[in-house]
């Protein structure tokens, strides 16, 4: 199915259950329900106002509440877990394993969490406290504890009676583990080399021991990353000791991969990711006035540059015409070199090793597009206005701008994560208010110099 096709099927689930609701047929909106992945379920809820979602929650199954819950953003998440009591909220939970029960266990009500704690065996406890030790953008967060584990020092027909006793294979399952009688990692068994070989062989001889294993503490977007230059499905993750932990697949990176992008998308408009698109009307009007705020000061600092050369403004007229060409041709050059600055930062493609020689590179593409634009605009304006003067200022300014907005776009996000600020949340509104003064205070500048 292309997405085009999937898109279409959304906007028709969403207005069937519309009508559904409105018309009070129950029945229409469990008859969607019961063809939908939970995925799919938690995409519905969060596009639906509040009042259809709550509806539409109350009719989705209580055996998949638990896994509709972890797909749903976190601010989607604490309403409708609001509208669970006590009992509805730990039956959701019962099926879950270790690590999307950690996912869920700090959203849910104090006196729930303790009861949940309560309900499991022993061994359960221990893997969720464990796994609830690690930091929550950790793989020790992300790792699912289910893994299947076997001593190198076995025949492969023992591994084949064990899972042929346990009937049930994790999903995403192509190899298993291999660890010594204290626990530690050794290497992994292909499934392909398990069912291919001679019963009679041990594991030791057809195991892999240059696996690399991963660090509990190590962070889900680092592992991303190696996921997606090795091809990996699985992996195993390991304590410091190297004792095995649990192990990582490829489903969970994808959802980190995921929610990395739609956070880069959201912060460089100021938003929070988890923000819900229904949310109601007073917390969002709040949450989008900070960055208002911010951008407000940003435009009155450029409106007080632009004072500064009010005298000029009142004689020549063309300035004020022009005036805006060279702050938009110096943020749209600036946004480009940013964007690529933050994506190279996020894939850790730039370092102090580098960063120096691509400082150089974008500032000779600014120096060649801004010579070609000024040329152009210069141009235009002499034609326009009938005044070369005012032609070869806004050239000279058009350049200093592009060259500016240059060099920013790549100072501005390595700066901003040296002190820890995420490029993504405020660079944009740094390189406006970098491309604006200098772009202003260029061009008036110029012109109250040699026009006045």
């Amino acid at each position: 199915m292309d997405m085009t096709d999937t898109t279409e099927t959304l906007e028709s689930r969403l207005s069937r259950i519309h009508l559904a609701l409105e018309q009070e047929r129950l029945e229409w909106v469990d008859d969607v329900i019961a063809d939908l992945e939970p995925a799919e379920v938690a995409l519905l809820l969060e596009s639906l106002p509040p009042n259809e979602r709550i509806r539409l929650w109350e009719r989705v199954p209580q055996a998949v509440d638990g896994e509709v819950l972890l797909h749903v953003h976190d601010e989607v998440r604490t309403t409708l877990l609001e509208d669970m009591d006590h009992e509805e909220i730990v039956a959701a939970t019962a099926g879950l394993d270790t690590s999307d029960l950690a996912e869920l266990f700090e959203d849910l009500p104090r006196q729930v969490a303790e009861d949940m704690l309560r309900s499991m065996d022993e061994l359960q406890r221990a893997r969720l406290k464990e796994t609830l030790a690690f930091e929550e953008d950790s793989v020790g967060r992300l790792m699912r504890t289910d893994t299947i584990a076997v001593r190198a020092d076995v025949s492969l027909e023992t591994v084949q009676r064990f899972l042929r006793w346990k009937e049930d294979i994790p999903d995403n399952t192509d190899a298993l583990m291999v660890v010594d009688r204290n626990g530690h990692f050794v290497g992994v068994l292909s499934l392909a080399r398990l069912v291919a070989n001679d019963p009679d062989m041990a594991v030791a001889d057809l195991m892999d021991p240059d696996v690399d294993s991963i660090q509990g503490s190590m962070k889900s977007r680092d592992v991303a990353t190696l996921f997606q230059t090795h091809d990996l499905v699985s992996a195993p993750v390991v304590n410091q000791r190297g004792i095995l932990l649990g192990r990582i697949v490829i489903d969970d990176i994808v959802d980190v991969i995921r929610e990395d992008s739609e956070q880069a998308l959201m912060n460089m408009a100021g938003l929070d990711e988890e923000e819900d698109l229904f949310a109601p009307v007073l917390p969002s009007a709040k949450r989008r006035a900070v960055w208002l705020g911010i951008n407000l000061l940003t435009a009155f600092l450029a409106a007080w540059v632009i004072g500064l050369f009010e005298d000029a403004l009142d004689k020549v007229v063309a300035l004020a015409v022009l005036m805006p060409i060279v702050a938009s041709m110096g943020g749209i050059a600036g946004s480009q070199t940013l964007t690529l600055a933050i994506r190279g930062l996020a894939l850790g493609q730039i370092s102090r090793t580098n960063s120096n020689w691509l400082l150089r590179k974008e500032v000779g593409i600014s120096a060649l597009n801004g010579v070609l634009w000024a040329m152009v605009v210069a141009l235009l304006a002499v034609l326009w206005f009938g005044n070369l003067a005012i032609g070869a200022i806004i050239a000279a300014a058009l350049i200093i701008n592009m060259l500016a907005a240059g060099v920013a776009g790549i100072v501005i996000p390595l700066v901003l994560k040296r002190m820890g600020i995420d490029p993504a949340l405020s660079g944009s509104v740094v390189l406006t208010t970098v491309t604006d003064v200098v772009g202003f205070m260029s061009f008036l500048g110029l012109a109250t110099v040699f026009l006045l």
